[in-house]
Order: C-alpha cells, then sequence, then structure tokens
C-alpha cells in the first residue's frame, strides 16, 4: 500500500521553516530570490508570515533549497497543502522496477561488495561480496532489520576488525550528524546516540600512537579492516536517486567498496576464480 509521508511534528508555519532552510544553506532573501525568479522584498514576506506562499512557490523554493523529500512534504504542510510525495512500502508493486535495477547493480558489482541503506541504515539488500564480510558476527547484529551502523560499530561487530577505527568511526558519525542536521529524525537520533555510545574494542588505537604513522597513500580515507587474516583496504563511494519523487527512493542509498589497493583487488577476484 503507498502512503503519504507526513511529520506530525510540524507544529509552526511554513515562514520559519523556511527561513531556517535558508540560513542553513548560507543565502540571503536576495540570492534565493535571484534563484528562485522572485524578489527579496516576497521571501521576506514570507518568512516573516506577511504573506502566504502559493504550492508551486514552496515547492520552486524547497528545489532551490535542496530541502530533502520528506521535508517538503512538511513544508506544504504547514504552508497549508497537502503533501506532494508518497512514501511507499519498498515491496509495492510500483517500485518493481526500482527493486530489479537495484539488485542488477548489486549483483554487477561483485566480487566486491555493496549494499543499499534506507535513511536510518536499514539494510535493504547486499551483495555477496558484502555478505562475505558478516560471516562470524553474532546473530543478535544478524536478526533482521540489520542495521549496516549497529555491524559496522558495535564492538561485537566488525569494529574490532577495522584497523584505523577510530578515524572510520569519526567519519560515520560525522555523516549522521551532517543527516541530523537536515533531517528531523527521531529514529536516526536515536541510532546515532546508540552506537555513539559504544565502547572501542580493547587494543584500539588512536593513528596518532601507531608505530609507524604515515599518511594514507589514497585519495580518500580508506577503510582498513581484516579479513581472513588478510588486511584488506576500500574507499566508499555513496549514490543516491536523481529527482525522486517518493520519499521511501529518497532515503535510499547505495554504498559500493571501491578496492584501494591492487593487493585488496586481487584477493576479492580469487574468492571467486
Amino acid at each position: 500500500m503507498t502512503t503519504v509521508a507526513t511529520d506530525t511534528s510540524v507544529s509552526t508555519s511554513v515562514g520559519p521553516l523556511l527561513r531556517r532552510w535558508r540560513l542553513r544553506r548560507r543565502l540571503s532573501q536576495l540570492e534565493l530570490a535571484l534563484r528562485a525568479d522572485s524578489s527579496a522584498r516576497h521571501i521576506s514576506f514570507v518568512e516573516n508570515g506577511r504573506s502566504r506562499p502559493s504550492e508551486e512557490m514552496v515547492l520552486r523554493l524547497a528545489e532551490h533549497l535542496d530541502v530533502p523529500v520528506r521535508e517538503r512534504n512538511a513544508l506544504l504542510l504547514a504552508a497549508g497543502y497537502a503533501p506532494r510525495y508518497a512514501e511507499s512500502a519498498l515491496d509495492d508493486p510500483r517500485l518493481d522496477t526500482l527493486r530489479e535495477g537495484i539488485e542488477r547493480l548489486l549483483r554487477g558489482y561483485e566480487p566486491y561488495p555493496a549494499i543499499v541503506v534506507d535513511g536510518t541504515y536499514t539494510v535493504v539488500a547486499a551483495n555477496q561480496g558484502m555478505q562475505a564480510f558478516l560471516t562470524g558476527l553474532p546473530e543478535h547484529l544478524l536478526t533482521p532489520p540489520l542495521n549496516a551502523m549497529r555491524i559496522t560499530l558495535h564492538p561485537q561487530g566488525l569494529a574490532p576488525r577495522i584497523r584505523n577505527l577510530r578515524e572510520w568511526r569519526g567519519h560515520l558519525l560525522a555523516q549522521m550528524e551532517r543527516q541530523i542536521a537536515l533531517a528531523r529524525s527521531s529514529a536516526l537520533r536515536a541510532l546515532y546516540e546508540e552506537v555513539a555510545a559504544y565502547p572501542l574494542p580493547e587494543g584500539t588505537t588512536d593513528p596518532d600512537d601507531r608505530e609507524d604513522p604515515e599518511p594514507y597513500p589514497y585519495f580518500a580515507l580508506p577503510l582498513r579492516i581484516e579479513h581472513d587474516g588478510r588486511l584488506l583496504s576500500f574507499v566508499s563511494s555513496i549514490s543516491t536517486f536523481n529527482t525522486p519523487m517518493d520519499v521511501t527512493v529518497a532515503e535510499l542509498a547505495i554504498e559500493t567498496m571501491l578496492p584501494a589497493d591492487e593487493a585488496t583487488v586481487s584477493y576479492l577476484r580469487s574468492l571467486t576464480a
């Protein structure tokens, strides 16, 4: 069944909400007006409640402010209009083509790891390359619904295998903080508070305390993880869908792990030889 995405926590008018988004994007009223083919005076009137924006104007401003799809529905509700974007279940027949495309993409990326998560990092799909890394994890972490952040940062999860855990953990927590700043999601905030409180596994060292500290010879921070006695290195790439018209689709993220050195490439290819 397809439901309409709503946010019952909306308790303010559209003007202050738009102003909040404008300030987050570090735009002046004049800059936003020029982008949205409006005037600074009209933007000012909308933000202080002296003018009620049309539905078209709300959507146009949201587009130029790069407001997430779920929050665009909240803006429309605050302005007195019906939500524009539906929130479909992943097994909805409307999303058959999407699911088939994701499955083909994940299979095509093997033997390299790839995973699909939703807006709260619940695992929607994963390929064989990713599932191989879950071997040996405790049942409580693998019981559906799987959560990528819990699996990665829990002291009984992948955390003890990650050689640069402090750096990778800091990267993941900063990523969640940026998402929380954009999305009013109590579930995401609760997840952040949970994983941020996980203790570091024994033996975790600070990168500055290593005996042989050296800069990573990569173009991005790698995930350095032990697997079957080998040290593998990956660089993460995250893809989302362009111009989504459904909240569920908008919040899906496809994370692919790009091998960061030849040793990792050779090992993963040997698994399927």
